[in-house]
């Protein structure tokens, strides 16, 4: 994450709000990140091997 985008979600808040909506927003920002570079490397599940997993944990 850059500054500039901590200080763009900055700038999209209100005049007052509280650390915890900041560091919430930021979260979601860098986990959506995480998401878009995995998928660009390839790093993906497909739904069956994926239903396959859960299928195992359920045992």
């Amino acid at each position: 994450m850059t500054k500039e985008v901590v200080i763009n979600v900055v700038n999209e808040f209100q005049k007052e709000f509280t650390l915890d909506e900041l560091l919430e927003r930021l979260i979601v920002i860098e986990k959506i990140d995480e998401g878009l570079k995995d998928v660009e490397e390839g790093k993906l599940t497909s739904h069956k091997d994926l239903k396959k997993e859960v299928k195992k944990w359920l045992k």
